[in-house]
């Protein structure tokens, strides 16, 4: 199998006169974890919004694996494993934390839309259900219901319903994104544990969290990009600097 998970070439995204993302060629290797760094507007999450289908590239291509997806739509490309976390926590607010697992699970059922089905058929994930709760530390706060939990925990328990796909490719949206600093340490742990065996390609402003968790770093200016490499590397570079940690960012 290659050894590049994911790779851009050319891409580019234009909103009428403005490129948000110019010519973009970038390689996610398999089993790494690679941060998109950048100031704000550097074209970040419109490489997410391209890379799962929000937006469709004005130029370029999107390989996953080898196979062309630069026309996939976005259900396609969460089939193929790659899945998403958002900026802000997608959860249902309503529902336990047990069940916003359970109903991630589904997908396995091939119940999702059977929308007859008694919830007691839904037992049968139960046991899976706990393993993720359990591997994400959210065991103790099973029957809680979500709208309950610290805004830390309710990214937690997003990650737990992301991570319900088994999806071997993770984008991570600011995982870290308005955190007290006790959560921030447990979603390094959490992000540290679940990339045994995933690959995962995360945005991410706080440079504690991209220093101490990621094997690669690529630096974004203006929908380009401006450096790329290992944290030492980059965070040594003097256009980096002066692009985005001169700028209060770091």
């Amino acid at each position: 199998m290659p050894k590049t998970a994911l790779e851009t070439r050319g891409l580019t995204k234009a909103f009428g006169g403005f490129r948000a993302v110019r010519g973009l060629d970038l390689k996610v290797q398999r089993h790494t974890i690679h941060a998109l760094i950048g100031p704000n507007g550097a074209g970040k999450t419109t490489v997410f919004n391209l890379l799962t289908k929000v937006h469709v590239p004005t130029e370029g291509q999107i390989l996953y694996e080898g196979a062309d997806i630069t026309r996939d739509s976005s259900a396609s490309i969460a089939r193929r494993g790659l899945v998403r976390s958002f900026q802000i926590s997608a959860i249902f607010p309503n529902l336990s934390v047990r069940d916003n697992v359970r109903v991630a699970l589904q997908r396995r059922l091939g119940t999702q839309f059977q929308f007859w089905r008694s919830g007691r058929s839904l037992a049968v994930l139960d046991e899976e259900a706990r393993r993720l709760l359990s591997e994400v530390g959210l065991s103790e706060a099973a029957d809680a219901r979500a709208a309950d939990l610290s805004y830390g925990r309710k990214r937690t328990l997003e990650i737990a319903t992301t991570l319900a796909l088994d999806p071997p490719f993770l984008l991570l949206d600011e995982p870290t994104q308005g955190m007290a600093i006790e959560d921030v340490d447990r979603i390094k742990r959490l992000i540290r544990r679940i990339a045994k065996g995933r690959t995962i390609l995360m945005v991410e402003h706080n440079m504690s969290v991209v220093a101490d968790l990621c094997d690669t770093i690529t630096v974004l200016q203006r929908g380009e990009i401006l450096a790329e490499g290992a944290y030492a590397a980059v965070s040594a570079d003097p256009a980096v600097k002066a692009a985005y940690l001169g700028g209060g960012h770091g």
